[in-house]
């Protein structure tokens, strides 16, 4: 109903204010997960509340070809439907490509569908795929802009190896996970020397000490050695470099440039050669001798042994802790290899930035320190700023077929190469392409304005780059975005990456101002995690939580909720079902306060839907006209907060005014005496206020109260406070009479009156005395009272239990309810109980044996038992306080 209204579409030629968010694609590899489900909902809270203020609000979709993770999905599909062990190799380029593009359409189709299903209200007119051939075009014309400024770079660098999925990946894309193995020291010569991977050691000719180490004071840079090594004897040359750790082991190392990030770098400052041990299949080269052609993993021990046999092992540390690499998507471990590769250069001082020239570091540091991009939580700019400040050349090809390929062609002529790097193939025979593709996050970093780009225009080549931009009316309308919500654990990988392309993109414009960032503001939500705190993982099923299965059993408004309230920007948290199942209460709660709304109107003959003003004055109870002035304060909090992006404060107000202020509290007292004005005015209030976050519910609630000239909700104006409507003093006398209702129930609480049972109670109070007379109905009828005693002069009263307002005293009789001397000793019988009991697990919980030998989970459920029966005292002791 809402997409076939047009409720989602903006419009680029309205005069309102835009309100931009682009939905971070999820991969077109398949199913949602929880992750992207708060994603989901955060976002459409924003965007709901945009439009119904007034701002023209549009929410780009689409999703991502996902490189890596698509090709490594269908390639493990044909593998195992097929039982094909090279699909590469068997199927070729092309045949692949096909198989992995018809893959992804269905993948797309069954996304859209549980993007729906959340009740995100995505522009579906405006969907993009970063794959598409206007998207590609886009990227060609950014990588090529870039080489021609220099910022773009082919060059042998040592890069991040994946050896199961056979290509590069970057720095962001690597996982460190500790793990214990052997250290074994070894003598190099005159030297000791320390590894954890002796296997790589094959072509070490260098040894490293730090210039200030008087140890090694004798030994002079450039020094050259004989020592027996794992083939035999090698000349050795001292280096002398302070990137050294004098005070690991014994200040020596040697280095293996080829597969060593740090030991790279230090070759490359002393000109040093570089040789390659392992293949990039993991396995050693002819270096190794005899070794080669074993796999890494095996030759360890092998070398080991060797080493031992030579008297060159001289001690071994078994339980080395270190951590290691891993790819995140291939789970392989991480083998350094010097590659020829293509770079973007992010110190290269070339990027024009309004008005200035700076390198792309400089500029990505500038807009978060200036205040034009502000992240949410602001401690993250912290962590921002460390990672910026330590960025490298980002190595952007990949050796994979599936993405964007590179847009550089190369041409054999006359024993010379010829290199064309353009937005299209070049013209003439003999020219092949880069087989290589570009990194996911390149095409990915455009997102926020090449989806605004019109399509057709990027597919005509004969228009420059910046009409792109300045003819396309969405881009010019929408551009920059407001906000990106996304993961934190992808402010690196993503939002970094965003900043960087999209502010070299636009930096040289007048027409934009010398530059647009990509959004104003990034909201980076944390991980859900399960009850325990645990990570949920696919590889452990039991931590898994479904949202298309949670939407199915409670509703997505349920879901929805129980993922933003008591979450906080940057914090991870918790979900679990029955926290789900909390808040499919609150959504019954609010239907079912909705049904007594509409019977109250259907028994007075009233159509709810022809109610289109409040009484006033004397028609107002005090009540009415509390509830009135509490719904102006929760507009005003309400507003204030979702502009200031605290959804979970929002939402937490929003869940405590309806369950308990209108719920528990006006519909109670509107009961045989209700203001049917009052109750429609009100319920569509909170309906419009509880929209963002409860899309459904609302919406279909709305369709019984509007009024009879109102659309659809997701189309109202957001309520704005009246002050005239305000009534301060009302709101306080009602919240006295609430308070003595609430001292009454727990009075019969805590003495285990039955709720079926009436009471005589006895107030005094001078303060209140005519307010609480006025009321006294209410307080009778929801204190369940068969007798009332007011009167302004306190008394002493026996066989009573009481309790002590501001300027009240609300005392309940006893007689004829409890027989106290019975109840007295009843209650110092179960004391006597507990305590022995209580006595007896705190000797449990000393016992040194027990703490040893027990798991750590059954202490703690020790521990919490001990605790209860400690509450437990503690009620009994004030219980028999009261009786006395």
């Amino acid at each position: 109903m809402w997409e076939e209204s047009g409720a989602f579409m903006a419009d680029a030629e309205s005069r309102k204010e835009p309100f931009t968010i682009s939905l971070p694609p999820p991969n077109a590899t398949g199913n949602l997960h929880l992750g992207h489900a708060v994603m989901l909902a955060i976002e459409d809270i924003f965007i709901r509340f945009a439009r119904m203020r007034g701002r023209e609000a549009l929410w780009v979709p689409g999703t991502d070809h996902a490189a890596i993770a698509t090709e490594s999905v269908v390639i493990k599909q044909i593998q195992k439907e097929e039982k094909m062990p090279d699909p590469r190799g068997k199927l070729g380029r092309e045949e692949l490509l096909r198989r992995i593009a018809e893959f992804v359409e269905r993948s797309k189709a069954t996304i859209r569908g549980q993007v729906r299903k959340m009740g995100a209200s995505c522009d579906w007119s405006r969907e993009r795929y970063t794959l598409e051939p206007a998207l590609n075009r886009i990227v060609n014309e950014m990588f090529t802009r870039m080489y021609w400024d220099g910022l773009i770079y082919r060059g042998h660098r040592i890069v991040n190896w994946d050896p199961i999925l056979q290509t590069t990946v970057s720095d962001d894309e690597i996982v460190w996970q500790e793990e214990r193995a052997p250290f074994y020291w070894f003598q190099y010569g005159p030297f000791q020397i320390g590894t954890s991977r002796p296997e790589t050691k094959f072509g070490d000719k260098y040894v490293v000490t730090h210039p200030d180490d008087d140890r090694y004071k004798k030994y002079k840079h450039g020094e050259t050695f004989t020592a027996e090594w794992i083939n035999g004897p090698v000349t050795a040359t001292v280096i002398k470099d302070k990137a050294v750790d004098p005070s690991f082991g014994t200040g020596v190392m040697t280095i293996t440039p080829w597969h060593d990030m740090a030991d790279f770098e230090i070759a490359e400052r002393h000109d040093l050669k570089k040789e390659q041990i392992i293949g990039f299949d993991g396995k050693l080269l002819p270096i190794a001798g005899e070794f080669a052609g074993m796999h890494i993993d095996d030759a360890r021990p092998k070398v080991v042994e060797k080493l031992r046999s030579k008297g060159l092992l001289v001690t071994t540390e078994q339980e080395y802790v270190h951590n290691v690499s891993l790819s995140q998507r291939g789970k392989g471990k991480i083998e350094p290899q010097i590659k020829e590769q293509w770079f973007i250069d992010v110190n290269k001082r070339v990027v024009k930035w309004k008005r200035k020239e700076l390198s792309l570091k400089e500029v990505m540091q500038e807009v978060v320190k200036t205040g034009q991009i502000k992240i949410i939580p602001e401690r993250f700019e912290k962590i921002y700023f460390h990672w910026i400040d330590n960025l490298r050349d980002w190595c952007i090809s990949r050796q994979i077929w599936w993405g964007h390929r590179v847009p550089v062609w190369y041409r054999s002529e006359g024993g010379n190469i010829d290199t064309h790097v353009g937005i299209e193939s070049p013209k003439g025979d003999g020219w092949e392409q880069d087989p290589d593709t570009l990194d996911t996050w390149f095409s990915s970093a455009l997102w926020t304005w090449s989806t605004l780009v019109d399509p057709k225009l990027a597919l005509d080549l004969s228009v420059p780059f910046e009409d792109l931009l300045l003819k396309s009316p969405d881009f010019m309308k929408f551009h920059p975005t407001q906000v990106l919500e996304t993961g934190y654990d992808i402010l690196f990988f993503w939002v970094a990456r965003m900043i960087l392309m999209t502010t070299y993109a636009t930096g040289g414009m007048a027409e934009l101002e010398y530059g647009h960032v990509p959004f104003e503001t990034v909201y980076l939500h944390g991980l859900i995690r399960t009850r325990d705190g645990r990570k949920m993982s696919k590889s452990d099923p039991d931590t898994m939580i479904d949202p298309l299965d949670m939407i199915g059993k409670y509703g997505a408004d349920a879901l929805r909720l129980s993922m933003i309230v008591g979450q906080s920007p940057g914090a991870d948290s918790r979900l679990y079902e029955e926290k789900i199942a909390g808040y499919r209460n609150f959504v019954n709660k609010l239907w079912n306060a909705s049904r007594f709304v509409l019977l109250q109107c259907e028994q007075a003959g009233i159509d709810p839907r022809s109610i289109t003003q409040l009484p006033k004055g004397a028609q107002l109870s005090l009540a009415d006209r509390a509830l009135l002035h509490a719904l102006e304060c929760l507009i005003e909090d309400v507003s204030d907060g979702l502009t200031h992006y605290r959804l979970s404060e929002v939402g937490e107000r929003l869940y405590s005014f309806v369950w308990d202020y209108f719920c528990d509290w006006y519909l109670e007292l509107s009961k045989g005496s209700a203001n049917h004005a009052v109750l429609v005015h009100a319920l569509r209030r909170i309906l419009k206020l509880l929209h963002p976050y409860c899309p459904f519910v609302t919406e279909e609630l709305w369709a019984s109260v509007k009024p009879k000239d109102a659309g659809m909700l997701i189309k109202e104006e957001w309520p704005i406070p009246k002050a005239e409507r305000k009534d301060p003093e009302a709101f306080h006398r009602l919240q006295t009479v609430i308070d003595v209702i609430t001292a009454i129930r727990k009075l019969r609480a805590d003495q285990g009156v039955e709720p079926s049972t009436f009471v005589h109670i006895i107030i005094h109070t001078d303060k209140h005395l005519d307010l609480l007379q006025s009321q006294r109905e209410h307080i009778m009828r929801l204190g369940r009272c068969d007798q009332w005693t007011l009167d302004a002069v306190s008394k002493k009263h026996k066989n009573v239990v009481s309790a002590f307002l501001n300027g009240i005293e609300v005392h309940l009789s006893l007689e004829g309810l409890i027989d106290v001397e019975k109840e007295r000793a009843s209650l110092e019988k179960e004391k006597k109980n507990l305590s022995r009991l209580l006595e007896s697990m705190h000797v449990k919980l000393k016992n040194e044996q027990f703490l040893a030998k027990a798991p750590a989970s059954v202490i703690e459920v020790e521990k919490e038992k001990a605790q209860s029966i400690e509450e437990k005292l503690k009620k009994i002791e004030k219980r028999l306080n009261q009786l006395d």
